[in-house]
């Protein structure tokens, strides 16, 4: 492949391939599923990011327990993705998280999930895990 001048900058010809994957995607698809795992109650993910995805519900679980709720529910909306669980009531994801999974676990410190490894990923193999909110 000819050089074809100074495209992005790293080297002479350029870079010939960038990136597909960028940490704003893997932002956006972590929202993705802690949203589904709110409305849901369970979500099946792979093990690399199954740290990131209870990391992130186990805070905005904490996030709901706490006294200040207005400052408390638009930190959750920056996370949590306007989806409906009961569309007919108009009911989102987030009054979920603060009116249900919030006085469920409120007498709990912390351990909201647990994990269940499941069987791999058809196709290509990787490891899963099922991912529930603890009852």
């Amino acid at each position: 492949m000819a050089a074809q001048g100074r495209k992005n900058v790293h080297g002479k010809t350029g870079v010939r391939f960038k990136a597909a994957y960028t940490k704003s995607k893997y932002e956006n698809m972590l929202r993705n599923v802690v949203s589904e795992l709110i409305v849901h109650e369970h979500v099946t993910v792979t093990t690399g990011i199954q740290h990131d995805v209870i990391s992130l519900v186990e805070s905005l679980v904490t996030l709901t327990k706490k006294e200040d709720g207005v400052h408390a529910r638009r930190l959750a909306a920056k996370t949590v993705r306007n989806i409906f669980v009961d569309a007919d009531k108009k009911v989102t994801a987030l009054d979920k998280l603060f009116n249900e999974l919030g006085p469920r676990f409120a007498s709990r410190n912390g351990g909201y999930t647990t994990t269940y490894n499941v069987e791999p990923r058809r196709g290509d193999n990787a490891p899963r895990v099922l991912i529930t909110f603890v009852k």
